[in-house]
């Protein structure tokens, strides 16, 4: 689940109880909920609502990397890979060192069969000695 903390900016103005950021977290957990239980039709409504929500927030705020990520992971998960690729990379020419979304976009390119481009976001991660370049490595060496 995501709790709309881990930008580098007081994301306070988010919490408020009716914003669109709030809005389109409550969205993508309740997605997330309904795909673990393998209700795909109710969670890939909420994925497109979460999208809406979250589209919504960034016209509040252009530049955030963490409605960047959500937008470039809610695009991922209704299999629309190009609009996911398109936030991934937006979040990261504001944060070129952003390892989740770097992971992620790793991730992203690992699914997609572009092994090259996926090793090039390890070797971004490679020197944070962090849960993300652990991840994407033992995602590209079990592709193989």
């Amino acid at each position: 689940t995501f709790d709309g903390k881990g930008g580098r900016d007081d994301l306070s103005y988010m919490n408020v109880k009716n914003s669109n950021f709030k809005k389109g977290i409550d969205a993508l957990n309740q997605a997330i909920k309904f795909e673990k239980k393998d209700k795909l039709k109710k969670a890939s409504k909420r994925y497109n609502d979460a999208i809406n929500f979250f589209l919504l927030a960034r016209k509040e705020n252009i530049n955030n990397i963490e409605i960047l990520n959500l937008l470039g992971f809610s695009y991922e998960k209704v299999n629309d890979f190009f609009m996911s690729e398109i936030y991934y990379k937006e979040g990261l020419s504001i944060d070129p060192d952003n390892n989740q979304i770097n992971q992620k976009l790793g991730e992203l390119y690992l699914n997609t069969k572009r092994i090259s481009l996926a090793k090039e976001r390890l070797k971004v991660l490679s020197t944070c000695s962090c849960e993300e370049y652990s991840n994407l490595k033992n995602n590209i060496a079990s592709s193989k």
